[in-house]
């Protein structure tokens, strides 16, 4: 079958507020400093009015993890198709604005139910740490129903965000998802999005995952609590019978990439980090961009590398406008 999309991707539709805090605030109003933690829209709202005054918010942006990479890959030069759920109203607007203007087609183009969109408020303190308080809205009912298999199988690959466990039916959705790429012999790719994923729902990572995906995304510590191992090294082993390759980022060391063979530790241009916010999504939209369009693993790692360092030194989880042509040619010579 003609691919239509190099990626096809499922996951959490959320407008992004991303403001600069100190350390004390988080401490002051008690949020979990580095994860993302779902809230319900009163104590979202408590957490900005707190803010105001204080600090002033960077501009709206379509965010959402998923969201995040298969922009990233289209911006690259890459096809994409994102899935999700979004409401009638002027969050839903925004984020349907941004993503059609990114070039990404989704389902949510045309009528859209009632309801609240999803927002996420990014907290970055000092140290370039991102900590995350989302309010999933209407995304938190993302199903089966937003999964069209025509469109799966005229995709070159999947992807699935580990934030949809949080939701029955959203990780159904997933699983749906998963099974018919298999069906439809599409490429699986999934992340597991964030620790704390993999510290409240362990068990729904895994049924996620089934017999294993073909690619597999994590940084460090959630690659460690999911296998419950002390190194990068013991938790990749530990991986290796869930996935047919696996890319780890490990911040300022790089990234350790298993190709299905052997492990190939690709290293990274030192940086100062201002703003962490979208860096694991945006290495995973520049890595399977550079697989969907003939690169090997090795290439794809060092490009991806290059992409989420350069993320990093500005905020927001979007390149600025020229960099992703400068990264592929210098990477790639394309």
């Amino acid at each position: 079958m003609e691919k239509k999309y190099d990626v096809y991707a499922l996951g959490n539709a959320l407008v992004d507020t991303e403001i600069e805090v100190s350390d004390a605030f988080l401490e002051h109003m008690e949020v979990g400093k580095g994860l993302m933690t779902l809230v319900d829209q009163a104590r979202q709202a408590e957490l900005l009015q707190a803010l105001e005054g204080e600090a002033e918010p960077h501009k709206l942006t379509s965010g959402g993890s998923a969201c995040n990479t298969v922009v990233a890959a289209r911006q690259f030069g890459g096809s994409g198709y994102y899935a999700c759920k979004v409401a009638g109203d002027d969050t839903g607007d925004i984020f349907v604005r941004e993503l059609l203007a990114a070039g990404v087609d989704t389902n949510m183009n045309g009528n859209r139910p009632r309801g609240i969109s999803g927002r996420c408020l990014v907290m970055i303190t000092p140290d370039a740490e991102r900590t995350m308080n989302t309010f999933l809205g209407i995304s938190e009912q993302v199903s089966e129903d937003e999964v069209d298999e025509e469109i799966v199988a005229a995709s070159r690959y999947v992807y699935l965000e580990g934030y949809l466990v949080s939701s029955p039916s959203a990780r159904a959705a997933a699983v749906r998802l998963r099974q018919l790429a298999e069906k439809n012999g599409v490429g699986t790719a999934m992340t597991f999005s964030d620790p704390a994923m993999v510290r409240f729902f362990r068990d729904g990572l895994t049924e996620m995952l089934g017999d294993g995906v073909d690619l597999l995304f994590c940084n460090e510590d959630e690659a460690r609590g999911f296998t419950d191992t002390d190194t990068p090294e013991a938790a990749l082993e530990a991986l290796k019978p869930l996935c047919r390759t696996l890319v780890m980022t490990r911040g300022a060391q790089g990234s350790l990439l298993w190709d299905g063979q052997q492990a190939h530790p690709i290293p990274c241009d030192p940086v100062k980090p201002v703003d962490t916010n979208g860096a694991g999504d945006m290495f995973a939209g520049a890595y399977l961009y550079a697989i969907t369009h003939g690169h090997d693993a090795v290439t794809a790692a060092r490009l991806a590398n290059a992409a989420a360092g350069r993320l990093i030194v500005e905020f927001g989880p979007r390149l600025p406008s020229g960099a992703h042509q400068e990264i592929r040619q210098r990477i790639l010579g394309e």
